[in-house]
């Protein structure tokens, strides 16, 4: 669903992206850990087309990303650190829009409906977007992936900010999302939920991936040794 073959990524001198090959399939969580700058939110920039790489290739179910950037959009969802939504309008209201703008006509009761899955409470459905919390923020961007049946995700620092129950129930969000068979990508500096929630896991630095592990076959004390390993050689 996701995969990239020689991906690059310069800017004048400095190298943001080198020459990656990475492959997502149906159903599974990839977790890029890295310091920033690592070179994971180039990663996902590429994959969604917003800037254009100096060399490989990046595809989205197939559909090259260069050459039908807006073919592989369709497929995808997006969710970063801060989810852009209007602060004005409710999220239901929200959801409504942006499922619109994806091309799905949906009822709102399936409106509703994917709000619900997402696990947004239904008091909070038709209350601005301004007074939700950033994890009920995050909710209306799953449900906004949802809605939209794609199936890729592309995450970038989702749960940043959030308390640990928060982000635990994001977690329990995309695992079920990945039982659905949605290809996830997620950039992360968060260890532990790489660990707990990851089926494979990256780590990057300056730009390379320096090393690859299944999350079922490693510990949480020997990942956080292998990542301060590549941090620090």
């Amino acid at each position: 669903m996701l995969e990239t073959r020689k991906l690059s990524k310069s800017y004048g001198e400095v190298a943001a992206l080198r020459e990656l090959d990475l492959r997502v399939n149906p159903g599974e969580i990839y977790c890029l850990l890295g310091a920033n700058g690592a070179g994971k939110t180039t990663t996902i920039n590429l994959l969604l087309g917003f800037i254009a790489p100096t060399s490989g290739s990046a595809q989205v179910a197939g559909i090259d990303v260069v050459s039908d950037p807006n073919g592989a959009r369709s497929r995808l969802a997006y969710i970063p650190e801060t989810v852009m939504l209007y602060g004005a309008l409710s999220g239901l209201e929200n959801l409504r829009y942006f499922s619109e703008l994806s091309g799905q006509a949906l009822s709102d009761a399936e409106l509703r409906g994917c709000l619900t899955r997402a696990g947004l409470a239904p008091a909070a459905h038709e209350r601005p977007l301004k007074g939700y919390s950033k994890g009920m923020r995050q909710k209306v961007g799953v449900a906004i992936a949802i809605a939209k049946r794609a199936g890729a995700l592309l995450l970038d620092e989702p749960t940043s900010g959030l308390d640990p129950k928060a982000s635990n129930e994001f977690s329990e969000l995309i695992l079920a999302l990945a039982r659905d068979g949605a290809a996830i990508l997620m950039a992360t500096h968060d260890l532990f939920r790489a660990k707990e929630t990851g089926t494979r896991i990256g780590i990057m630095r300056e730009g390379v991936l320096r090393a690859q592990y299944e999350a079922a076959e490693i510990s949480h004390t020997a990942l956080e040794q292998a990542y301060l390993e590549h941090m620090g050689d």
